[in-house]
């Protein structure tokens, strides 16, 4: 959004921009246009990508995990370069909502997305992804211009109104500017958006065939495969900056669903003892050297109940920047306790970004209850 010119600190500058703007006969509170490309310029800003923000805290570019009450207390929002890994629940059911959240945040604001998961098409999890949230007037504009207007004018206002006018529905928490979207659970995101995204799938049977063999001690062939992919988009479209972005500089979102399971052809989840306890570690390590020196943010849905060596977790743990876990209260005692009888599971703070800083941060708080209504996933104290 372009800046609006606003008065200097004393009455000398004041003065001078009145004289300034008489002489051009426009008013000193124009907006300014984009400058030639002749004159002087360091080129674009990052804040100047849609859907990013700078952190007051460190400077850091953020863009938004598509959950307001998760970027407040991530600091406000996920750091661009940084891995959030998500531990997930034990019947699998509210993690990959987060997971789809962050990949309909990145449509919505135009980013780049790349999807891994080695269990469904990434085509396919696309088309499931939730609808974002609407303000009022939005949303029974959109409505009317869709569904009494079959033209193709109400097609572009229709693009409008979802790249445009897409506004949270409500606060959550003491935040003085609102960053990222609500979602509805309940319905699907506009196929009109998905097909104008830009993605990158990366579905693993389609990829790594069952008679590759490889080199003892070395990465399974899902992980090898997967690092090569991220490599090359990064590369092939400029978010390394060594080749010039075709456009308008941009993010890239990257998205690993149940990374570290059985299907991705790792057997920490099968045996505490297992031959190649580093293969996991060996791509995360790989994999944060890759998004630290490039324009790309990425999580990770990891089934780390399932895993019995206690030092791979504690190791994966050390290679990602933010850790939180999901616990349901599907079969368990808190199901039943009056006191989380309006709530489906806890949130549990494992560690919080230390980028830029010369002590670690800590969270005030380490454990939230959530609970899904039936549109909207709410995290509270």
């Amino acid at each position: 959004m372009a800046a609006v010119a606003s008065c200097g600190s004393g009455a000398g500058s004041t003065g001078s921009a009145v004289a300034t703007a008489s002489k051009s006969n426009v008013t000193s509170f124009q907006r300014r246009g984009p400058r030639a490309s002749g004159t002087n310029d360091s080129g674009p800003r990052l804040v100047s990508i849609a859907g990013t923000r700078p952190s007051v805290r460190n400077g850091q570019l953020l863009v938004s995990t598509g959950l307001p009450a998760l970027d407040q207390l991530l600091g406000g929002g996920l750091a661009i370069g940084t891995v959030l890994l998500i531990e997930e629940d034990k019947y699998n059911i509210y993690s990959p909502l987060l997971f789809k959240c962050f990949l309909a945040e990145g449509i919505v604001n135009g980013h780049t997305l790349l999807v891994a998961s080695a269990k469904e098409d990434p085509a396919n999890i696309l088309q499931e992804l939730p609808a974002p949230l609407l303000d009022d007037n939005s949303k029974k504009e959109f409505d009317e211009d869709v569904y009494n207007h079959k033209t193709p004018e109400s097609n572009i206002k229709m693009k409008i109104a979802w790249r445009y006018q897409l506004l949270p529905k409500m606060e959550i928490g003491p935040v003085s500017s609102r960053f990222g979207h609500y979602y509805d659970a309940s319905k699907r995101i506009p196929q009109e958006l998905i097909e104008a995204s830009n993605w990158h799938g990366f579905f693993l049977p389609e990829k790594v065939s069952s008679t590759l063999k490889v080199e003892p001690c070395s990465l399974t062939p899902g992980y090898i495969k997967l690092l090569q992919f991220i490599q090359n988009i990064i590369s092939e479209e400029g978010f390394d900056g060594s080749n010039p972005q075709k456009k308008q500089r941009n993010v890239l979102r990257i998205g690993i669903q149940n990374l570290g399971s059985p299907l991705w052809g790792d057997d920490i989840c099968c045996a505490e003892n297992v031959s190649n306890s580093h293969s996991l570690t060996k791509f995360l390590y790989v994999l944060r050297g890759l998004l630290r020196t490039s324009l790309s943010a990425c999580i990770i849905t990891m089934p780390t109940h399932l895993i019995q060596n206690k030092a791979i977790i504690a190791r994966v743990t050390n290679l990602s920047d933010i850790v939180i876990g999901l616990e349901s209260f599907i079969g368990s005692e808190r199901e039943t306790n009056p006191l989380y009888k309006d709530y489906h599971g806890l949130i549990h703070i494992r560690q919080i970004p230390r980028l830029n800083n010369l002590i670690c941060d800590e969270s005030d708080v380490k454990d939230l209850a959530f609970k899904l209504k039936r549109k909207l996933f709410t995290i509270e104290d």
